[in-house]
């Protein structure tokens, strides 16, 4: 495979000008926008044990307009993460199984015997990848050296070139998965298309009955969500465009030094590219300024598991009190701050709470909210709650309080 530069790797005039739109009414609309994708992808992983950050990394991604790798054994929900997250932001989706033999139609359409009668080689892409908005290729690293060559333009450029055909794709974002990183140094130009990465394992024992209580769900008892997460996700990707990083561009050269330092691989573009995450992290949080409450996203660009644990160890001091209101788990996950982790309980009571007043009282029930209030009680001293959470809590002891 060949692997160019190109403009695309710079990032945006305005990115690197910092030059944010200002006023109440677009910061409320940016607040609007960010909690309409939270409530998007929330929904999309009702039933999803131990993957809500595979669905707010996707968000996360398709706002910074970066792709996603994500690398998991077989069985661990990794597709049915994307699969839903798609359907809850809309827009047109593709999917495909890649394989040894796959042939690069079955990706990017087949000739078209129209244009052929008449001497072109064209291609009809309608429902394939080039016109997609999201898609998801499965077992990226088996495709052929044709199928990811033409995969890394299109990735890259966001432009589909094969024969006579050049087509603009609309693609936000391309979730890549797959069992394991390629050992192949061939594919390391392809694999680093996929800015982000996130590392899945099966569900840890100790959920295994929630796992079991979901997987007994029906599909149907998943509520449908509501709004225009697509408007949403144009506006919020144009605000990371226009997002001001000046004042969090001293902090982010610091972190991505420390990286470097510490032996983790991270080279020019990958660098450059993180500030499209800062920017999309901080305008799901509904904010038009990137501050260091943004960095949590920076072990992302790790490109192995152990590499992404040495990125948030040698990070701590200066993601320690990141969080985002909209991305609360991927968040808590990727930093570990104590910030993020009150910002993910207090939404994860509220979305209980919220359930429970639409159920029947019943032992089920009584018991998430129960489980719900110890693990904030085991999170922080009475003292130490944020005012936020400790007013879920106050709603949470009252819901489990015998009537």
């Amino acid at each position: 495979m060949t692997d160019t530069s190109t403009p695309s790797d710079a990032p945006s005039a305005s990115l690197r000008q910092g030059t944010p739109r200002q006023g109440a009414p677009w910061q409320d609309t940016l607040r609007q926008d960010a909690e309409l994708i939270a409530a998007a992808v929330g929904v999309a992983g009702r039933g999803l044990v131990d993957r809500e950050t595979v669905a707010e990394v996707v968000a996360l991604c398709a706002v910074a307009g970066e792709h996603l790798l994500v690398v998991g054994p077989p069985g661990t929900a990794k597709s049915q993460a994307v699969r839903r997250v798609a359907d809850r932001l809309g827009g047109r989706y593709f999917e495909y199984l890649l394989g040894r033999f796959t042939e690069p139609n079955e990706l990017f359409g087949p000739v078209d015997l129209r244009g052929l009668r008449e001497g072109r080689v064209e291609f009809a892409t309608a429902g394939m990848l080039p016109e997609a908005e999201i898609a998801f290729l499965d077992e990226v690293f088996l495709g052929s050296t044709a199928v990811l060559n033409t995969l890394l333009g299109l990735l890259n450029e966001r432009v589909f070139r094969r024969g006579g055909t050049v087509l603009a794709s609309p693609l936000r974002v391309c979730v890549g998965a797959a069992n394991h990183l390629p050992e192949d140094p061939a594919l390391a130009a392809f694999a680093d298309r996929f800015l982000a990465r996130v590392f899945v394992e099966p569900v840890a024992d100790a959920r295994l009955e929630e796992l079991l209580e979901a997987g007994r769900r029906p599909a149907d008892a998943i509520p449908a969500g509501g709004g225009d997460p697509l408007g949403a996700l144009d506006r919020l990707t144009a605000a990371a465009r226009d997002c001001d990083l000046d004042g969090v561009t001293p902090l982010l050269a610091t972190a991505l030094r420390r990286l470097r330092a510490a032996g983790v691989p991270v080279g020019d573009r990958r660098a450059v590219r993180s500030q499209r995450l800062v920017a999309a992290a901080a305008v799901l949080d509904g904010r038009g300024v990137a501050t260091a409450r943004d960095l949590w996203v920076l072990p992302l660009i790790a490109p192995t598991a152990d590499t992404q644990a040495l990125a948030r160890d040698t990070l701590a001091d200066l993601i320690e009190k990141a969080a985002n209101e909209s991305l609360a788990h991927a968040a808590e996950e990727l930093s570990r701050s104590t910030a993020a982790r009150a910002e993910r309980l207090a939404r994860t009571g509220a979305a209980l709470l919220a359930e429970h007043r639409h159920l029947p009282e019943g032992r089920d029930s009584r018991l998430r909210l129960e489980a719900a209030l110890r693990e904030i009680d085991a999170g922080f001293a009475p003292a130490d709650l944020p005012a936020a959470l400790a007013g879920i809590r106050a709603e949470l002891v009252a819901a489990v309080a015998p009537s």
